[in-house]
């Protein structure tokens, strides 16, 4: 006689079925200029929160490179200073959080945010963090390389006599166009795959693959208006090191909030 049950377990081989891969817009240079104002309008309705992310990123900056001139690993201030803003996309998953829960109109404090990011290590976040290292990790690498073959007869014990070096020399020059076309790229690349992909995977459940592939849509699909955004990403971000990277403090955070607005502008919301 047959069990009651019989027949109502399902195959063991099965797999969830995947979502629908997200769809993506058309977006313009007024949906840039948008979604400025609204990431500014974040910043100043917690300002003091959105802060802290900018100020953690600087701090992190700055004991960085501290370490780098104690370890006299001079050669690695560069790349590393220019590197920096690579992974800003995913220091600003708390951010990202922020502004979809002050677009919706909920309450929010600390604990809501921190139990938010800490959940993203269950989720696809950690892989997109992986990818964020590992290009960072290849540029440095790049630099490393391109330094030995360009700049293998000079020397320089000291951060003024790298600079000179490099600033004021033939092999300098010729070190920083390769390094900046080799830089270019990766930047590119990285860019591609990541500036919609972080606060997709954050506001839906998908995976990490299918959030860079919607992001390089959204790249492919909107080069010059993408284009213009990646300039204003860089070089804000690089004028923002200047002051010993004091001025991430403001500039994180509102580039952070804008992201997650023109990502709701480019990609169209999940179904259901």
């Amino acid at each position: 006689m047959m069990s009651k049950t019989a027949g109502s377990k399902p195959p063991e081989n099965l797999t969830p079925p995947q979502g629908a891969m997200p769809k993506v817009n058309k977006v313009t240079a007024h949906d840039i200029t948008a979604s400025l104002k609204a990431g500014f309008s974040d910043f100043l309705a917690r300002p003091f929160m959105s802060g802290f992310f900018g100020l953690f990123y600087a701090v992190f900056g700055i004991l960085f490179v501290w370490c780098l001139v104690w370890l006299e690993k001079i050669w690695m201030i560069i790349p590393a200073v220019v590197g920096f803003p690579l992974v800003a996309p995913f220091a600003a998953a708390g951010l990202y959080e922020m502004s979809r829960r002050l677009q919706r109109g909920e309450s929010f404090g600390w604990p809501e945010i921190l139990t938010v990011m800490a959940n993203q290590r269950k989720r696809e976040m950690g892989w997109m963090a992986f990818v964020t290292l590992f290009i960072f990790w290849v540029w440095v690498y790049q630099f490393r390389t391109v330094l030995v073959i360009v700049l293998q007869d000079s020397s320089f014990s000291d951060f003024d006599g790298f600079l000179n070096t490099v600033f004021f020399t033939p092999q300098g020059w010729t070190f920083l166009a390769i390094g900046a076309c080799v830089g270019a790229l990766l930047s590119a690349v990285l860019f591609s795959v990541t500036v919609v992909a972080m606060p997709l995977l954050l506001d839906r459940e998908t995976n990490f693959v299918s959030a860079m592939i919607t992001s390089v849509r959204v790249v492919t699909e909107n080069p010059v208006v993408m284009l213009t955004w990646a300039t204003i990403i860089s070089v804000t971000m690089l004028l923002s090191l200047a002051p010993a990277f004091l001025g991430l403090i403001f500039t994180l955070p509102i580039l952070g909030h804008t992201t997650w607005h023109l990502y709701q502008r480019a990609v169209q919301p999940a179904e259901g």
